[in-house]
């Protein structure tokens, strides 16, 4: 990266519970990702991937470590003044429906940043939805469906669409096409790049899947016990891996052989 980078953590750690009862799931992690960047970070279930999204998130609050975002130290923020930097940090989860309002339309569950965080007028707002359905592909006619009335693919497309409303400078994606079938997990991967090129958003891409790794990101992280254990480029990491964590990932997916992305 030869610009400062967008997202810099530095000796973050993160435990639960209490003396003897006490699990450290982050230990001293240090990453960055770059501005218009995707950083995949790899690792086993229980590797600490999600403690660390939820951290820079700040869903929760690490123990210490530092999470400065473009010069911001966001573990140190207030309350307040954290809410100011929320439209500029997104989220997409593995499971939309557990993010989403089960009563909402897709219309209001897409509008609603732009709602909450004020950033377009209510007289605007349907025209946004409108523009935000066809960035992802989907029809304006399911605007007025509810999320259970519409298909896997076409809710993590909803939630694509409203973690782009607030137009963030990074969003953090856990796993965002593990459940879904592999021709559809293609069209999503394709949608994320495309709106990657044509804005420049970096992404902190969590996954356990090298296959999905090594076709969305120019550089890997692999977690295991809640540490960075290997970085680098996806090509060389999986060749030649000398972590355990790498591995084992590689080794349960003999059929790694994707197009890298340009």
């Amino acid at each position: 990266m030869d610009k400062a980078p967008l997202l810099q953590v530095s000796a973050l750690c993160k435990s639960f519970g209490r003396r003897r009862q006490r699990t450290v799931a982050l230990q001293g992690v240090d990453l960055a990702v770059g501005r218009g960047e995707t950083l995949a970070l790899a690792g086993a279930s229980g590797s600490g991937k999600t403690t660390l999204a939820r951290c820079l998130l700040r869903l929760i609050d690490p123990d210490s470590g530092a999470i400065q975002f473009d010069g911001i130290d966001l573990a140190g923020l207030s309350a307040g003044a954290l809410r100011a930097i929320r439209p500029r940090v997104q989220m997409v989860f593995q499971d939309p429906m557990a993010a989403f309002n089960p009563r909402a339309t897709v219309a209001r569950i897409i509008e609603d940043p732009l709602r909450v965080h004020d950033l377009a007028p209510p007289a605007q707002r349907p025209a946004a939805v409108r523009d935000l359905l066809a960035r992802v592909s989907l029809p304006v006619d399911i605007a007025e469906r509810r999320a259970h009335e519409i298909s896997g693919g076409q809710r993590q497309r909803v939630a694509i669409a409203r973690a782009i409303a607030t137009r963030p400078d990074l969003i953090v994606l856990d796993e965002p096409v593990s459940s879904l079938d592999v021709s559809i997990r293609a069209q999503i991967l394709n949608l994320l790049m495309d709106i990657q090129d044509e804005t420049g958003v970096s992404y902190l891409f969590i996954s356990h899947d090298l296959a999905v790794v090594r076709a969305v990101a120019r550089r890997v992280a692999v977690m295991e016990a809640g540490r960075i254990v290997e970085s680098g480029e996806p090509s060389a990491v999986f060749a030649a891996p000398r972590a355990r964590a790498t591995l084992a990932m590689v080794q349960a997916v003999p059929q790694l052989r994707t197009a890298t992305r340009a």
